[in-house]
């Protein structure tokens, strides 16, 4: 997580200012199957944050029940992004 790439595409990420600028970036960076996937984790997200279970959550989303457990994980015991983000989107 520390290499200069890395800095490089953080550094690019902070540069955008708005949502649309956001979807033109995301999408010549990502693919759709990237972004979907980006995509479901962040609505996995807000249903652990609304302490749904996560079979519900698999249902509602289509995510695996791996997929919900490491999304919960990082919420709980990462770098506190998913928090941030979402408290600014809210």
């Amino acid at each position: 997580m520390n290499t200069r790439g890395m800095k490089e595409l953080f550094d690019a990420v902070s540069t955008i200012q708005t949502a649309a600028e956001a979807k033109k970036f995301m999408r010549d960076l990502c693919t759709i199957s990237e972004l979907q996937a980006m995509s479901e984790r962040l609505q996995v997200v807000k249903s652990i944050q609304k302490e749904l279970p996560y079979r519900t959550i698999s249902q509602k989303t289509g995510a695996s029940t791996a997929t919900i457990t490491r999304v919960a994980h990082w919420l709980h015991h990462g770098m506190g992004g998913y928090e941030l983000v979402l408290g600014r989107v809210k």
